[in-house]
């Protein structure tokens, strides 16, 4: 078979790729511009890709493709209707990113939280050199111990998360953004409620139509000063100047993003001008890229090809 990965930069160059040589010829490019798709999948018979979009101007070039996996569990850059007319199989991949995620998440509140910025250049810019003391706490940090960790999306991030949290002693309340995920071991509340009792809430919800534009200036004005805020699914459910005004008036304590309305950021993003990284911390879409979750996700693929050629349908997008 001829497979191909359209943008295999963004798999990183540390994972072993031969993997897949089993099936066949692989050609992997870095990067795959909207020009120079139809040229690169026209004789393919399984395209790999994450975030390069496939639709009838591109695909109805590839004659062979019978398959598409894609490197990630969004879909929202294949045309699925056109593919269904086509007949050709979608594969997404499931779970393999959940406990890195996860572990982001807490790295970015436990920065926050503990104000490390501050500590680490008031240590760093020589202000503890011949200091009058053995410690300097001048910026208060609290333990998240007994405090209210609010989930929006309960999927299984959410959940993971959730379990953490209660290792670390919070009582864990979600808002279920779809209201189909119940769970009896939370408390399940309204969006309201969740935002008026939480001192820490995190978003690990998808983007659709009931979540886009879901946390706003009215939002943030109903959470306490005292509140962090996590971002770890989609960048639109944040309005982002919305956010920004927040911690500029101090209605929330902090932010924490890793999503972002436009990747890469954009810049006259308003959230660049907010330079305190005890007040806002962003990365750059890196939560799910942990080594081991990079090398499952490969992994992943591969499980996919082997059971399309037997033909089963494993991780097939409907």
């Amino acid at each position: 078979m001829k497979l191909a990965i359209l943008d295999g930069n963004t798999l990183g160059d540390d994972i072993d790729l031969s993997v897949l040589d089993v099936f066949g010829n692989v050609d992997v490019y870095g990067f795959t511009s909207k020009d120079e798709v139809v040229d690169r999948i026209k004789d393919l018979d399984v395209i790999i890709t994450n975030k390069v979009e496939l639709n009838e101007s591109n695909l109805k070039y590839a004659e062979n493709v019978k398959l598409i996996c894609l490197t990630s569990t969004g879909t929202n850059v294949i045309d699925l209707k056109y593919t269904n007319s086509r007949g050709i199989k979608v594969a997404n991949i499931k779970g393999y990113s959940t406990e890195s995620v996860t572990q982001h998440t807490f790295a970015l509140l436990f920065y926050l939280y503990e104000k490390l910025n501050y500590y680490d250049r008031y240590v760093k810019d020589r202000k503890y050199v011949n200091d009058k003391m053995f410690t300097h706490f001048d910026r208060k940090y609290n333990e998240i111990y007994g405090k209210t960790y609010g989930i929006i999306g309960l999927g299984a991030i959410g959940k993971r998360v959730a379990e953490v949290a209660e290792l670390f002693g919070c009582k864990v309340i979600y808002y279920s953004t779809s209201g189909k995920n119940s769970n009896n071991k939370y408390q399940q509340c309204s969006l309201d409620e969740l935002l008026e009792k939480s001192d820490i809430i995190s978003i690990h919800s998808p983007l659709n139509a009931d979540t886009e534009n879901l946390i706003t200036y009215k939002e943030f004005s109903k959470m306490k000063k005292s509140a962090v805020l996590l971002n770890l699914g989609r960048g639109k459910i944040v309005n982002e100047g919305d956010l920004a005004k927040a911690l500029q008036e101090d209605l929330i304590a902090g932010a924490g993003l890793d999503v972002l309305e436009y990747e890469p950021i954009n810049g006259d993003n308003p959230l660049l001008d907010i330079q305190d990284s005890t007040k806002l911390i962003i990365t750059p879409h890196i939560a799910w890229a942990s080594t081991e979750a990079r090398n499952r996700m490969v992994g992943e693929v591969k499980l996919n090809i082997e059971a399309f050629l037997k033909g089963e349908e494993r991780n097939i997008v409907k």
